[in-house]
């Protein structure tokens, strides 16, 4: 009997460690699961060395650039806690470092890629208006409160220990953060040669102790003969989505390509007679595009904050303060190293698989740097207020603004170079830009629903497919149709300048529900990029080190 319980008591021990070894062995087959799904979220980024000539700079030049890039490096900071929070209390709780990593990219525990899809265990959705407004707090609430400075692109709104909501501006929110940046700038300030940009750093440094940023947008319009620039501040409405109203801190440091930025000024000149032969009733076309606007070329050499985070800018339109706008323009900078690595490592492999191969000789960089550039100075046409009276567009369209300016400059930066070049001011095959532009849409598609600029892209190729723009082949190639295309140009760019000037919030949000989406098919095309291995955006080696200073 003895010895019957004891091969009883043996055998239930070595059928539990038999067990505890198949739950073990199923958590190591799990890890390896997930370790293999980050390693394809990192895979969607391919590593690039922002790097430029910096020996063209002087001697004060050179000294400047470092401290340039520590103030934008404090904008990582003041982003991770509007687009998250507690950055800190985030990664201790991650062990897995290709995980870390991957929240690194992102800013946070979501997929910018992936229409912010959650990749943390536990953190649940994207709150809608990011860390900009309390989690709990909704459109109905927000409108109905009474709030100083409510409608301020500059301030948070938080609960009081009562529950009431209430404001506080970044610069109270940030100040110990600012106070540092702000003396960067003016130790900048003091070593810069050119008189615009001493102007510009010193009213820049002061904004950021006020939040008053109009003073220096004005300082940075003026500028003109600099070399370095520095892009610094709350900037881009985006991350917000629950209204596109919060700005968000993001820096750029920035050296200006002399010879390109001779090559492109003309081109401003050209913008109020472009903005007399808009496809679109008069009433949509009354404003003047201020011609005071420099269109130049640039190699970024530092990206941080917003501008980093999941996909990367490679042309910046500033300011977004109208009022700057309509008195001065504004500023196209075309980031011309980002904008060559996003080409060669990205658009070009997207065009060997989706683009139908008697037109792929049409894929060239100079046609991606015009579409690119056009789309910048192509901002600056249309209409910044409604014409009904319901204030601004940006104001009217709330949280649809975004992505509807960004399809409109994209659509009325073809019409650019299609009437520069009918003008004879560009020799390029316009056959390149619509081909491109087609490889182009494949491209920022995968940015995923939320990025302004995927939604746009989106957006027009639905549109674009209705009005037979282009056709598919059985081969999952993609063929542009020219005459088509130019059609379907003149017909969306008077749909969406319509909409704009109406402030027609309603009709957005049914364009953006009804085509704002990836269909079956085409999801099944960008699945074969990604299958082919082709990276959907850039990650960059940056900082001093890298540039050899």
């Amino acid at each position: 009997m003895k010895k019957l319980i004891i091969v009883l008591i043996v055998t239930a021990f070595v059928s539990s460690c038999k067990e505890e070894k198949k739950q073990d062995d199923s958590k190591d087959d799990m890890a390896k699961v997930v370790q293999s799904d980050m390693e394809k979220n990192l895979n969607k980024y391919v590593s690039f060395k922002l790097t430029a000539d910096v020996n063209k700079l002087t001697e004060k030049e050179r000294q400047m650039i470092p401290i340039l890039i520590e103030a934008a490096n404090k904008m990582n900071e003041l982003f991770w806690y509007e687009s998250y929070g507690n950055k800190a209390e985030l990664m201790s709780s991650i062990s897995d470092e290709d995980t870390k990593k991957f929240v690194e990219i992102n800013y946070g525990p979501w997929d910018r890629l992936n229409g912010n899809a959650p990749f943390v265990e536990g953190v649940g959705e994207k709150p809608k208006g990011a860390n900009f407004y309390p989690k709990d707090m909704t459109k109905e609430e927000f409108e109905a409160a009474d709030i100083e400075n409510k409608s301020s692109i500059y301030n948070f709104v938080r609960r009081d220990e009562k529950g009431k909501l209430y404001s506080i501006p970044y610069h109270k929110q940030f100040e110990s953060q600012v106070i540092e940046v702000s003396e960067l700038l003016m130790k900048a300030s003091a070593l810069a040669e050119d008189k615009g940009l001493k102007t510009y750093l010193d009213l820049r440094a002061k904004a950021l102790l006020d939040d008053n940023y109009q003073p220096s947008d004005l300082a940075w319009m003026d500028m003109k003969t600099n070399t370095l620039d520095i892009v610094i501040g709350p900037i881009e409405t985006y991350e917000d989505q629950l209204f596109g109203n919060k700005a968000a801190h993001e820096g750029y440091v920035l050296i200006k390509d002399q010879e390109w930025s001779q090559r492109l000024a003309k081109f401003s000149a050209y913008l109020p007679e472009l903005q007399v032969g808009l496809p679109v009733d008069d009433a949509y076309k009354k404003e003047t595009p201020g011609t005071d606007s420099d269109l130049n070329a640039y190699d970024v050499v530092y990206y941080a904050g917003d501008c980093n985070s999941g996909s990367k800018t490679i042309a910046i339109n500033l300011p977004n303060d109208e009022e700057v706008q309509l008195q001065k323009g504004t500023r196209r900078l075309q980031l011309k190293n980002a904008m060559r690595a996003k080409f060669d490592k990205i658009l070009v492999p997207i065009s060997d698989v989706l683009i139908d191969e008697s037109q792929r000789k049409h894929i060239t960089f100079d046609a991606f740097f015009s579409n690119t550039m056009f789309h910048e100075v192509a901002h600056g046409l249309g209409i910044k207020n409604t014409i009904n009276g319901k204030g601004t567009v940006r104001t009217a369209l709330k949280e649809h603004a975004s992505a509807l300016e960004e399809g409109k400059a994209d659509i009325l930066g073809l019409y650019m170079i299609q009437q520069l070049n009918a003008k004879g001011e560009l020799t390029d095959d316009l056959k390149d830009n619509m081909v491109t532009f087609m490889a182009g849409i494949f491209r920022s598609v995968r940015f995923g629903a939320s990025s302004a600029h995927g939604k746009a892209n989106m957006i027009r190729f639905n549109f674009f497919k209705e009005k037979g723009a282009f056709s598919r082949n059985e081969d999952g190639t993609y063929k542009v149709d020219f005459d088509k295309m130019e059609a379907a140009m003149k017909d969306m760019s008077n749909l969406i300048l319509t909409l704009q000037g109406n402030g027609d919030y309603d009709g957005v949000a049914q364009l953006v529900a009804e085509k704002g989406i990836i269909s079956p098919e085409l999801q099944s095309d960008l699945d074969r990029l990604s299958e082919a291995s082709i990276p959907v955006d850039v990650v960059f080696e940056q900082g001093v080190e890298v540039l050899g200073l």
